[in-house]
């Protein structure tokens, strides 16, 4: 069995949030998992400006992944920052390109699933996820969220991501804030549980 956990990431919180999900997918006995990356769609002069070059270099190691590849794995889970309540636009150029894989349902019945970074808490968390979530369902694949299950999405006391549709961390407004414990927990438990899903589902 195989898991790709992809992701696109401009200064490094969904990356953390990707290793964390990696984690937890690999606990599954016999799970392949593996950390790719999509295309860079932004001009290098505008990543210098917005000071994402240097921090994108944390995760620069991170192999490209082709769309042809995807049909190799049964179970993919795919991290963004939103973009105005809806995916960024590199994940989603990425996603349009996938529609030769389409045409022939080669994901059908593959496990699908996303998590998320926004500025706010209330910065459009659940609309990206959803808006993820019907871009898998329209090539057939099974969605896997994070379930209340993991109970860290149920408490009050600290600011925290965590969503039923998937996990999620909050950067802030100057991308200053880290994912924390809580949310770095929900995205290891949404890569197991996506895993052990899609473990069931191929056996």
């Amino acid at each position: 069995m195989k898991t790709l956990i992809l992701f696109y990431s401009t200064y490094g919180h969904v990356y953390k949030l990707a290793e964390a999900v990696a984690e937890g997918a690999r606990e599954v006995e016999g799970n392949e998992v593996v950390i790719k990356r999509v295309p860079e769609t932004l001009p290098k002069d505008l990543l210098d400006k917005i000071g994402a070059t240097e921090a994108q270099k944390a995760f620069g190691h991170i192999p490209v992944a082709t769309p042809q590849e995807l049909e190799q794995y049964d179970a993919i889970i795919i991290g963004t920052p939103t973009r105005y309540g809806n995916v960024c636009g590199q994940i989603q150029a990425y996603l349009d390109s996938t529609g030769a894989l389409w045409a022939e349902g080669k994901l059908v019945g593959k496990v699908g699933g996303g998590f998320v970074s926004t500025a706010t808490q209330h910065g459009g968390q659940e609309t990206t996820l959803r808006a993820l979530q019907t871009e898998l369902m329209h090539h057939g694949m099974v969605i896997v969220g994070l379930p209340y299950a993991w109970q860290g999405q149920m408490g009050h006391h600290e600011v925290t991501g965590g969503t039923p549709y998937g996990a999620s961390t909050v950067a802030g407004g100057q991308g200053e804030r880290q994912p924390s414990a809580n949310e770095l927990e929900g995205a290891r438990f949404q890569g197991r549980h996506s895993a052990e899903i899609a473990k069931k589902l191929a056996s």
